[in-house]
C-alpha cells in the first residue's frame, strides 16, 4: 500500500472542525478463511447514504456498547487482563472489546464466535435467528443470549490486529480496535444486515485491484490491513502473528476535489 491515498472530497465537510470529535470506541473484525482461490476476507459494502463511511466496503464491525461489559459472560481463552496489555486498556473496557466484537460478528454476519464449552464452537447458527434479532434490535445484551442458550464466549477465536482511530478532521471519530478470527467450521457469513447493500468473500488482491479500477471505495485501514493480511496468505499464518498494537491516526490533506490520507 503507497504512504498515502487519496478519497473523495465529499467525504470531509470543506471546512475544518473546530474542535476534533471525541472518538467512540469501535470494534471491527477481519473474517477470514482459506478458499480454492487462496486467502479470503469477508467484506460488507455499507448503505450509501450512512452518516459514517456510506458506500464504503468494510469489515464487520461496530460500536461498542456498555453492556458488552458485563462480567457474567462464561468466558474462553485469554483472560480481559491480556487484552488490556495489548490495546492499551484496562480490564474491563478490554473485556468489552472482546464482547463487542463477538456481538458485532454475529449481528452482521451470523458467524458466531461461541460454543456449548470452552473447547467447541456453534457449527450452524439459523437456530439463533431470533436472538440475532434482538441483539440487533437491542432488546437482549450478549451476556442474556449467551447465558439463554449456555454458549461460552471464544475470546480465544479471535485475535488483536490493529488500533485505527478516525483522522481528526472528521466530524465523526472512532477509536477502532481491529481483530481477526478464522471462520468456524460449518458456520456460513450471510451479510444479512440492513447496514449492508451486499457482502461477499474476496481475496485481499482482488477487493483491492476493485478499488483500484473503481468497483469499490475502500478506507484506509480496510486497505492496509487487506495489504497485510494478503501478504501472510493463509489464515493459520495470520492467527499466529504476534502483533504490536499502537494507534494510527491518519491526517487528511484537501487537494481540490480530494483528501488526501497521509500515514504518520
Amino acid at each position: 500500500m503507497p504512504d498515502d491515498m487519496t478519497l473523495p472530497g465529499n467525504l470531509v465537510p470543506a471546512s475544518p472542525v473546530a474542535k476534533p470529535a471525541e472518538p467512540r470506541d469501535a470494534v471491527t473484525v477481519v473474517l477470514l478463511r482459506d478458499a480454492e482461490e487462496g486467502l479470503e476476507a469477508f467484506l460488507l459494502r455499507r448503505v450509501k447514504g450512512m452518516a459514517f463511511a456510506g458506500g464504503m466496503t468494510v469489515f464487520p464491525g461496530g460500536g461498542v456498547d456498555q453492556r458488552d461489559a458485563d462480567t457474567s459472560v462464561a468466558w474462553a481463552g485469554p483472560p480481559p487482563q491480556w487484552w488490556g496489555e495489548v490495546f492499551g486498556v484496562d480490564a474491563a473496557t478490554a473485556r468489552a472489546f472482546v464482547c463487542a466484537a463477538v456481538r458485532e460478528t454475529f449481528e452482521e454476519s451470523g458467524v458466531l464466535l461461541a460454543g456449548p464449552d470452552s473447547s467447541s464452537v456453534v457449527a450452524d447458527t439459523r437456530a439463533y435467528a431470533t436472538a440475532r434479532q434482538q441483539l440487533v434490535d437491542r432488546e437482549i445484551s450478549l451476556a442474556q443470549f449467551l447465558a439463554n442458550e449456555g454458549l461460552v464466549l471464544r475470546a480465544d477465536l479471535l485475535r488483536p490486529w490493529a488500533n485505527w482511530v478516525t483522522p481528526l478532521e472528521e466530524p465523526r471519530r472512532y477509536d477502532t480496535r481491529f481483530f481477526v478470527a478464522a471462520l468456524p467450521t460449518g458456520q456460513r457469513a450471510d451479510g444479512e444486515t440492513t447496514e449492508a447493500s451486499d457482502a461477499s468473500w474476496q481475496t485481499p488482491q482482488e477487493a483491492i485491484q476493485d478499488a483500484q479500477d473503481g468497483r469499490r471505495m475502500l478506507m484506509p485501514p480496510t486497505w492496509r490491513t487487506l495489504d497485510e493480511v494478503g501478504a501472510l496468505g493463509s489464515v493459520e499464518k495470520i492467527m499466529a502473528e504476534e502483533r504490536s498494537v499502537e494507534k494510527i491516526i491518519p491526517k487528511l490533506i484537501r487537494d481540490g476535489d480530494t483528501i488526501r490520507v497521509v500515514f504518520q
